[in-house]
């Protein structure tokens, strides 16, 4: 049922100096109309609420524990590792000739095929604990030779597949925390490809040979994968310890949480100098393909849209609500200068929507969050910054399409197709992009480039890695556009609008 409107004979004078006046007027009918201001506290509420169902309703005990990297973030760090002890300071070196894989098929079991990040090199690890610090040099399926650190650090080398005939020498030197990658096509002139300073490697680690194999995208999920190298002219010189190269997985040995296809276990061979390993897994930060029970900020913030939606009727009850009492032409014959009347509006519906977005979002996340986390559920680390431009980049959003609804009120004057208009424009392609998986990603993206539902962006905490194959899309949390520039495109959509609204009004309504 609609408010009803309150009349108000406003007695400000016309000119400049009447706007603030005319502000207090175009507030007090606001917070004199329960409904409106029910509306605003119903869309706080409504976010705290949804935050503490989506804390709550999942139970995750019992899964393996996430591995946690050096920085503290989140990692995926299962492959398989030929190693040995290196006491003090030493280095390896080896040749890649072949690099080949299988990919998981329904139909054939193992399809041959080489997923772009497969890895097969050589590794110094401060142990075989998931998360400890390392620093690796590599060949890869389609991304050359590649030197990397600590999960989310990457270095290329030269680009190329490696094969019998065109083999890659690797070699890693250690002296204390410094590690030196070098690659060579011949094994006889070298070129450095970087040197890392590696935090925590202690005196003793664990150094060899290593092969991992991600998952492969296919269509909107993915499959296991694994991959094969074979290794030769292994050679070690400095404090190598022990006679024996010890063959094993890193991480859980489980096939459900390795990786591995079914009849496809890692395993190595070593005949005459030539050693074979196959291995499945990755050793890279953890995305939200590789940690799919991982939870972010923006699935506690998923009561934004159902406060969309209450802001969104509000803000054309604003000021359809007077079109329909008359009390429209009351309004503007106190105020000469239309554009201002519809300016006033927008600032105090801008203000008071923000207000109750910023609430909701404040209280919402740390208790969804803490919920979340009772129930075990791994919650994707994010930065103070980021988080409090999650917290007011929502407030804005919301304000803002108050503002659009607002104005698109003003254009149509009358609730329902202006209600009808501004959610087919923001909640439709949330709707689509944010809660169906299958839909093709380039349609995803073009969603969130270009609608209003870009703004959607700045609830955004996921960090994208170039050097991670993923499904980077807005259902896994991943938007196109950077945050504030998503933003930019729901407030470029409402300003327009506003300003068409105030050509009609002057045109329109005299």
């Amino acid at each position: 049922m609609t408010p009803t409107m309150t009349r108000y004979r406003s007695a400000q004078p016309a000119g400049r100096d009447g706007f603030p006046q005319l502000l207090r007027t175009e507030w007090t009918k606001f917070r004199t109309v329960r409904g409106w201001v029910l509306g605003m506290v119903a869309a706080a509420v409504m976010m705290v609420l949804v935050a503490l169902l989506a804390g709550a309703g999942s139970d995750q005990h019992g899964l393996p524990a996430v591995p946690i990297g050096p920085g503290g973030e989140p990692v995926t760090d299962s492959f398989y590792f030929v190693h040995r002890p290196l006491g003090g300071n030493g280095s390896i070196t080896v040749s890649v000739a072949a690099l080949r894989g299988g990919i998981s098929s329904d139909r054939a079991g193992l399809r041959p095929g080489i997923v772009p990040w497969a890895k097969a090199g050589i590794i110094i690890k401060e142990s075989t604990r998931q998360g400890s610090p390392y620093a690796a040099i590599m060949v890869t399926g389609s991304h050359g030779v590649r030197m990397q650190d600590d999960y989310v650090n990457d270095r290329a080398g030269l680009p190329g597949a490696v094969s019998a005939a065109s083999p890659r020498w690797l070699r890693l030197d250690r002296s204390g925390d410094a590690v030196t990658g070098y690659e060579s096509a011949d094994g006889t002139h070298w070129t450095m490809v970087g040197t890392v300073h590696v935090d925590g490697l202690g005196s003793t680690v664990q150094g060899g040979l290593f092969v991992a194999s991600p998952p492969s995208v296919q269509g909107f999920g993915t499959v296991p994968s694994v991959a094969t190298a074979v290794f030769g002219n292994l050679r070690v010189q400095g404090g190598w310890l022990g006679g024996h190269w010890k063959g094993g997985q890193v991480g859980p040995e489980s096939r459900t949480f390795s990786g591995y296809p079914a009849n496809a276990p890692g395993s190595f061979t070593d005949s005459g100098g030539s050693v074979t390993v196959t291995g499945a897994g990755d050793i890279a930060p953890a995305v939200r393909e590789t940690l799919p029970t991982g939870g972010t900020i923006g699935d506690i913030l998923t009561g934004t849209f159902a406060a969309l939606i209450a802001v969104i009727v509000v803000g054309t009850q604003f000021v359809t609500a007077e079109y329909r009492d008359d009390m429209i032409y009351v309004t503007l014959a106190a105020s000469p200068r239309r554009s201002r009347v519809l300016a006033a509006k927008a600032i105090v519906l801008g203000a008071v929507t923000f207000v109750a977005g910023l609430a909701g979002s404040v209280v919402a996340i740390p208790l969804g969050k803490r919920l979340a986390e009772a129930n075990g559920v791994y919650l994707f680390p994010v930065t103070s910054s980021a988080l409090l431009r999650a917290e007011v980049g929502t407030a804005a959003l919301l304000a803002t399409a108050a503002i659009l609804a607002l104005a698109v009120g003003a254009m149509l004057r009358r609730s329902a197709g202006a209600v009808t208009t501004v959610v087919v424009a923001i909640a439709l392609p949330y709707i689509l992009v944010a809660q169906i998986p299958f839909l093709p990603a380039g349609a995803s993206s073009w969603l969130t480039r270009v609608t209003p539902a870009a703004a959607f962006a700045v609830q955004q905490t996921l960090v994208p890695y170039h050097q991670v194959t993923s499904i980077s899309t807005p259902y896994n949390g991943y938007y196109p556009l950077a945050p504030w520039a998503g933003f930019a495109v729901l407030a470029g959509y409402a300003a327009v609008c506003l300003a068409v609204a105030a050509v009609l009004l002057r045109r329109r309504d005299a």
